[in-house]
């Protein structure tokens, strides 16, 4: 293993935080020199020598064996979270060590759960570092690793087939450097777009970037206190709920919709089953909402319920009401939206629809032979058959999946959480949905978490934005060196 060559790639990951900590820096100057200034300027500074370095003194090369092309991918997220906690550590305020590792992990793994119990106190620049994390983790989850990873056709192979579906890997027909041009287009266009459309509903421009990066990269993280609640305005929270939904589709299929006038999207099983789960999701716990006495209105019920719903279930976290108060139907629905996420090939965290739906089928597949041992039922997601292969991996997946869920569960309990705060902090921190339910909920913060509870759920964060294996495999590569 070159771990000089490692390094190299590495540290371009780590000029590239370097870049957003002196643009941080710069709305900080433009804020009258907050108290973020020096914070900022300092790590900026350590996170570029640390960069630099590598880049200079290493050779560029492409020939990256696929154990390298692992480790790459690992150290650039691990390290990412490690500098991008330096902001804060020197901020000080709440930000002790674990907490600053914990804002600093939820940010760069578009969780959007947080540790501050007073959001609008932070300065300007510290905010917008922290909504920068939501956009460098989420335009980095894809990009990254085709980015430094040019000629690595092998390794492009695997991480494509970690998306599972033959949907997710449609953008991977795409040459390399088109794929990347793709995906930062939709991902780059998304941004402007919604930043346009929050100011034009009533957000002041710096909300408005700040909640962009947070919308595009299904995030969470908010200027307010009380995230969307707090601007109590319906064109504010349409706007929101339109781009998170769209922020949750697969970036391949909605570059073919708008740039090349593909109806593929549309005619997706994928998106077909993921608005149905939205759209029903969403009207059972509207008329739940109303009947059990939680909303006045019928209108109030279903206009939380909606945006709850497509917040949960694009694993964003935003929060127009106070969903911890709900009725147990409502918060088991959000819990399973948080469970299941979106569409693969997208920004969001969760299981994915699409394994849901193999999984379904695969059961499907399984009762039609259990009738007709002798029959050949293929597996398809529309017109795509899917191998026997891949049914497996989706399956051990999702059985890994709730594994570690229930495994943490477990070890929070034993830190002293009650059940509420044990299960649903597990799920939302393993699908990246941020915030839970009880004393975690949407309203609340994680700040009076143990650090230990606190640190494993760090660890579930980095499993669920990287699809478990690789965070995983680093073991393995170690263990043979």
């Amino acid at each position: 293993m070159n771990i000089k060559l490692i390094a190299r790639y590495v540290g371009i990951a780590l000029i590239f935080n370097a870049g957003f900590m002196f643009l941080s820096a710069a709305v900080s100057l433009f804020d009258g020199l907050d108290s973020s200034l020096s914070p900022l300027i300092i790590s900026g500074l350590i996170t570029m020598v640390v960069g630099v370095f590598p880049v200079i003194y290493v050779r560029r090369s492409d020939a990256i064996n696929l154990v390298e092309g692992f480790t790459i991918t690992i150290f650039s997220w691990l390290l990412c979270c490690v500098f991008g906690m330096l902001p804060y550590v020197i901020y000080g305020g709440e930000f002790s060590l674990m907490n600053a590792w914990f804002e600093s992990v939820s940010g760069f793994t578009t969780t959007g759960g947080t540790i501050l119990t007073d959001i609008e106190a932070l300065p300007s620049g510290l905010l917008f570092w922290r909504s920068s994390t939501h956009f460098i983790g989420g335009i980095g989850v894809v990009v990254f690793m085709l980015l430094v990873l040019p000629t690595m056709s092998t390794f492009r192979i695997k991480m494509s087939k970690m998306e599972i579906s033959s949907l997710s890997r449609e953008s991977y027909k795409f040459k390399t450097k088109e794929t990347i041009k793709v995906i930062s287009i939709v991902y780059i266009g998304i941004t402007i777009v919604t930043f346009i459309a929050l100011i034009l509903a009533g957000m002041t421009p710096f909300d408005a970037i700040n909640h962009a990066f947070s919308i595009v990269a299904t995030g969470g993280f908010s200027t307010k206190n009380e995230s969307i609640a707090a601007y109590q305005s319906f064109p504010i929270e349409l706007v929101t709920m339109l781009f998170v939904l769209i922020s949750g589709l697969h970036f391949g299929l909605l570059y073919a919709t708008f740039f090349k006038k593909s109806s593929k999207l549309f005619k997706s099983p994928i998106f077909h089953f993921f608005l149905l789960l939205i759209v029903g999701s969403s009207i059972l716990m509207g008329v739940n909402l109303k009947v059990s006495g939680v909303s006045p209105t019928w209108g109030i019920a279903f206009k939380d319920a909606f945006f709850q719903a497509i917040s949960f279930g694009t694993t964003t976290g935003f929060a127009t009401s106070d969903s911890s108060v709900w009725p147990s139907f409502s918060i088991m629905t959000l819990v399973v939206l948080s469970l299941i996420g979106a569409c693969a090939g997208s920004t969001t965290g969760g299981l994915k629809a699409d394994r849901i739906w193999i999984f379904l089928k695969t059961i499907r597949t399984q009762l039609k032979k259990q009738l007709h041992p002798n029959a050949v039922v293929p597996i398809k997601v529309g017109d795509h058959a899917i191998e026997q292969e891949v049914s497996s991996m989706v399956t051990l997946y999702i059985a890994l999946y709730f594994f570690i869920i229930f495994v943490v569960s477990l070890l929070l309990s034993a830190c002293g959480l009650d059940f509420t705060d044990s299960f649903t902090a597990s799920v939302a921190s393993m699908g990246n949905v941020g915030p839970a339910f009880g004393t975690c909920g949407a309203m609340e913060n994680f700040n009076h978490f143990p650090a230990f509870a606190k640190f494993l759920l760090t660890i579930e964060m980095l499993l669920g934005r990287l699809e478990i294996y690789p965070l995983m495999m680093i073991f393995v590569i170690f263990k043979k060196n």
